[in-house]
């Protein structure tokens, strides 16, 4: 017969861990509950434990379950488009708008002119079309979302088959992947060509009464080289065109500036160039490299994203008012500076900010830990871009070494997890890294804090 006798109150528990944590006082008491309850099973299971054993057990759980909490982290670990850090930073402006229209009512769908009904993300939508040099274009709350919402559309029960390369068929994140993106909204998938080489008669070949549409994909998140060989854009336009059917790409990655021309990086096609060179619509995010928000962005001929809109799905999938409102700042954000200098984005920043100031920062937080039981010297490393875009792209960085007196590294990279803000650098060859360039200057002197208290 199990010993209940071990478990602990649920009130009196919950009562004396509501103090470890800041949580809300029922939230605390659900998950020791919740625990506890586990722990009846185990021991009805056979499994021995004591009370102190059990009270321990749940404290650890209790102290992960607060920890995965959203809250602010500095990011050393040099990608800029960090996936599990949220990827990309949002702007001042951006940030400020927030604020003002979460924290209060906004014309989401009034018009203040004349006081009736207005249309839900108008200004967005035409600020994207002068950014992207297109007739039309909207957005949705994520790229995937925009993917499966375009097919849907593009698609009928007559004409449900889709055009995508062998070497194109890639997963997305998250374990995603186009074949089962284009199942799920309903298209058929037609592969063409091999793994490394597809040519301009593969897809002529394919080519039915069923054909809805060529979808192209961007390799944003791997790099194919070597023997390998692909019809350009504008002559797999100009046969579709002969075909009556659209050409879309999705690009994924959502670089709208000559990333070549912020850092020494290759080139990532932009949807300026794609729409350009004879794509009928293009798909890309907003949380990537654009520096916006979680979204799906689709731009392109006006005929086919006004059908898009018109999807019923549309309305499962369009933006909120807060992604509308920091995309509306973002996308500002690029007019403003089109033609004169780079917009006051964070990863644009990141991307581009000399190795002069990063050298400077370093040597200023140096000075500031003298005295402590480590080594911290300055080193040469890398950054990446990340966010499974330009999986080739790495540049110079510099990163704060340490090595610290009496602890090993884990401790040092748990103890820092656990500073507030929390520090999120990377151990590499046996050295902790801290690289400075996806740190923002203004979180230098919280860096500094936290490693003084956690070597100290």
């Amino acid at each position: 017969m199990p010993d209940f006798s071990q478990l602990p109150s649920v009130e009196k528990l919950a009562l004396a861990l509501a103090d470890e944590v800041s949580l809300p006082r029922p939230l605390v008491t659900g998950f020791v509950k919740r625990a506890l309850a586990q722990w009846r099973e185990r021991l009805e299971q056979g499994e021995n434990a004591d009370r102190e054993t059990i009270e321990g057990d749940v404290l650890s759980g209790l102290r992960i379950f607060a920890t995965s909490r959203l809250q602010p982290v500095i990011n050393a670990t040099g990608v800029l488009i960090h996936t599990n850090l949220g990827r990309s930073p949002l702007g001042q402006r951006a940030s400020d708008a927030l604020a003002q229209v979460a924290t209060g009512y906004s014309n989401l769908e009034f018009n203040l002119l004349d006081g009736k009904r207005g249309k839900r993300a108008g200004y967005l939508e035409t600020a994207l079309a002068v950014l992207l040099e297109t007739e039309a274009a909207t957005a949705v709350n994520n790229c995937a979302a925009a993917l499966v919402l375009s097919l849907r559309t593009l698609i009928s029960p007559e004409k449900n088959e889709v055009i995508v390369s062998r070497g194109e068929l890639v997963e997305i994140g998250g374990g995603f992947r186009i074949p089962e993106v284009l199942e799920t909204s309903g298209a058929r998938l037609v592969e063409v060509g091999a793994t490394n080489k597809t040519h301009l008669e593969d897809y002529a070949g394919a080519l039915t009464e069923r054909t809805a549409l060529i979808l192209k994909v961007h390799r944003s998140n791997f790099y194919l080289g070597g023997f390998t060989a692909e019809p350009s854009v504008p002559e797999l336009a100009s046969l579709a065109r002969e075909h009556g059917i659209p050409l879309v790409e999705d690009l994924g990655s959502g670089a709208v500036m000559n990333t070549d021309d912020l850092a020494p990086i290759d080139h990532e096609p932009t949807p300026q160039e794609a729409l350009r060179n004879g794509i009928d619509l293009v798909i890309f995010s907003g949380d990537k490299l654009l520096g916006g928000p979680q979204a799906g962005i689709i731009a392109g001929d006006a005929g086919l994203v006004a059908r898009i809109k018109d999807e019923p799905f549309f309305r499962a999938v369009r933006c909120d008012k807060l992604i509308l409102t920091v995309l509306q700042e973002c996308i500002d954000d690029y007019l403003r500076s089109k033609g004169e200098a780079r917009p006051d984005i964070p990863v644009l920043n990141f991307l581009s900010v000399p190795l002069e100031q990063l050298q400077a920062r370093a040597e200023s937080i140096v000075a500031e830990l003298g005295g402590l039981p480590a080594r911290i010297a300055i080193v040469e490393t890398s950054s990446q871009t990340g966010g499974g875009t330009m999986p080739r792209a790495e540049f110079p960085s510099l990163a704060l070494e340490i090595v610290p007196e009496g602890t090993g590294l884990e401790k040092l990279t748990t103890s820092l997890r656990s500073a507030s803000p929390a520090v999120i650098g990377y151990v590499h060859e046996d050295r902790f890294l801290l690289n400075l360039r996806t740190v923002f200057p203004s979180q230098d002197k919280a860096l500094t804090r936290a490693l003084r208290e956690t070597l100290q």
